[in-house]
């Protein structure tokens, strides 16, 4: 039986090239010469962390890690970027989580979304992605057209296309 797997994964070496980027231009930049800037990536966690010395700086930094992660083709909404900045002394901090895989409530999100599109296809969870099994391949396609075309705040990938 054909089937497929909907994923959500960043990987890590273009992030981690994304990034690399982003602090090379902000070191060539006139506008953060003398200043404390300071861009690091967690690896184990997933985190982005930045640090400046104003909230004017803060907002050009992530928006160059934003940049430089598209340029690289990791997609926007894989930043969680509702989280508030800290003051820690005369500096600001903030920690950007970076979305890999998908939780529970937005797998059932997708799962009632395929379910209500009468799609002749059986969605099921397994782990921290979706397997999608159907008798014709045509199935599977609409379900990806379907996918993609509906606003879910995560980037989706469509791996392991078996027929």
């Amino acid at each position: 039986m054909p089937s497929f797997d909907i994923t959500s994964k960043v990987d890590l070496q273009t992030l981690d090239n994304a990034i690399n980027v982003a602090k090379k231009e902000i070191g060539n930049r006139y506008d953060f010469k003398g200043s404390h800037v300071e861009i690091d990536l967690n690896k184990k966690d997933m985190v982005v962390n930045i640090e400046t010395e104003s909230d004017m700086q803060m907002r050009q930094v992530e928006d160059i890690v934003l940049t430089k992660a598209m340029r690289q083709g990791i997609e926007a909404n894989s930043f969680d970027m509702t989280k508030e900045p800290t003051a820690s002394g005369k500096n600001l901090k903030k920690q950007i989580p970076v979305k890999n895989g998908i939780d529970r409530e937005v797998a059932k999100k997708i799962i009632k979304l395929i379910k209500d599109s009468k799609a002749k296809v059986t969605p099921a969870i397994q782990d921290d992605m979706i397997r999608v099994t159907g008798k014709k391949i045509d199935d599977l396609q609409e379900v990806i057209q379907l996918c993609r075309s509906s606003d879910l705040d995560i980037p989706l990938q469509f791996v392991n296309m078996k027929s």
